[in-house]
C-alpha cells in the first residue's frame, strides 16, 4: 500500500489527523526504524508510546500503546505514518541480513539459545515455525492473556489503556503458515475467551479490544472450518459459540451468533458431499 497522506487521512478523523500532523511538525517522534514493510517508532506525548505500522497492508495494520478509543488511528499512528510520507524510511532489511550473513553460527546459535531460554513468547513462535511444539491447551493460553488484563492495573479490576495482544496473534500466524490450523484454532480460542470475560474490566480503548475480539474470532472460525475439514472439531466449536452467546459479555453476544452460524453452514456443505 502507498504511503500518501490521503491514504492516511483514510484510517482516521480529520481532528486526528491534525493532531499527528502536528506531533510529526513538533518532532515528538523518536528512535523509528523500517524492517521490511513494518515501521515501529517511540512517540513522545504524555509519555512514551510504542507503534507499529504495516506498510503493505491495507490501513496499515496500526498499533499503538496509548488509550485512545475513538474511531481509526489514533495522533501517534498518524504521526509515524506522516513521517514516512515526508522522508521514506530506508529498509534497514539488507542491513540485518547482512550482518546475519556474516555472523559466526556457533555464536549465533548461541545467542539464538540464551534468548529461547527466557523469552517464552519467541520460543513459542520459534518451535511453531522449525520445530515440533510442545501443545498448550486453551487453558495454558488463556493464562497468560489473562494474566496481561490483571498485570495492566494490580490495584483495580479495571483496564484503561490496550494491551498488547501480539504474542498470541503471531504464534496463532505462525501455526497456521505451517499447516497447524488446530494449534492455530487453540490459540484464537484462547484469545476469543479470555477476551469475552475480561471485556467487562475494560474501561478505556474499547476499539482496540474489540478489533483484538473481531480478529481472534475471525481467526479461530476460520482455523476450525481448515484443520482437515473435520466435522466433529466444528460441531465442538459451535456448541463452544452457542454457549459464548447466550452466558458471555451481551455485547459480544451477536458476533459469536453469526460465527456459530457461519460453521453451522460449512458443517451443511461436509454433509452433503
Amino acid at each position: 500500500m502507498d504511503v500518501t497522506e490521503d491514504a492516511v487521512r483514510d484510517i482516521c478523523t480529520d481532528a486526528v489527523f491534525e493532531r499527528g500532523e502536528r506531533y510529526r511538525e513538533e518532532g515528538r517522534i523518536h528512535g523509528i526504524h523500517r524492517i521490511d514493510t513494518t515501521v515501529t517508532a517511540v512517540v513522545s506525548g504524555s509519555r512514551q508510546y510504542d507503534v507499529r505500522v504495516d506498510l503493505a497492508t491495507n490501513g496499515f495494520a496500526p498499533w499503538c500503546d496509548c488509550p485512545y478509543d475513538g474511531p481509526g488511528a489514533c495522533k501517534h499512528v498518524v504521526a509515524v505514518l506522516l513521517r514516512c510520507v515526508d522522508d521514506p524510511l530506508a529498509d534497514e532489511g539488507d542491513q540485518l541480513d547482512a550482518t546475519l550473513d556474516g555472523a559466526d553460527a556457533d555464536e549465533l546459535r548461541a545467542f539464538l539459545r540464551d534468548e529461547l531460554a527466557t523469552n517464552t513468547d519467541l520460543r513459542d513462535r520459534f518451535l511453531a515455525r522449525v520445530g515440533d511444539p510442545t501443545s498448550q491447551s486453551v487453558d495454558e493460553h488463556r493464562t497468560a492473556i489473562d494474566r496481561r488484563f490483571e498485570e495492566a492495573n494490580p490495584e483495580y479490576p479495571i483496564v484503561f489503556e490496550p494491551i498488547d495482544f501480539t504474542q498470541w496473534f503471531d504464534l496463532a500466524n505462525e501455526y497456521r503458515e505451517q499447516g497447524r490450523y488446530a494449534s492455530a484454532a487453540t490459540v484464537s480460542r484462547a484469545l476469543v475467551e479470555s477476551l469475552n470475560d475480561n471485556m467487562e474490566r475494560v474501561d478505556g480503548a474499547y476499539d482496540h479490544f474489540s478489533r483484538a475480539f473481531s480478529r481472534a474470532l475471525d481467526g479461530y472460525v476460520d482455523c476450525v472450518t481448515s484443520a482437515e475439514r473435520d466435522a466433529d472439531a466444528i460441531t465442538d466449536a459451535v456448541a463452544f459459540l452457542d454457549e459464548r452467546a447466550t452466558s458471555g459479555t451481551p455485547l459480544l453476544a451477536e458476533h459469536f451468533e453469526k460465527a456459530a452460524v457461519e460453521l453451522r453452514e460449512k458443517l451443511g456443505e461436509q454433509s452433503d458431499e
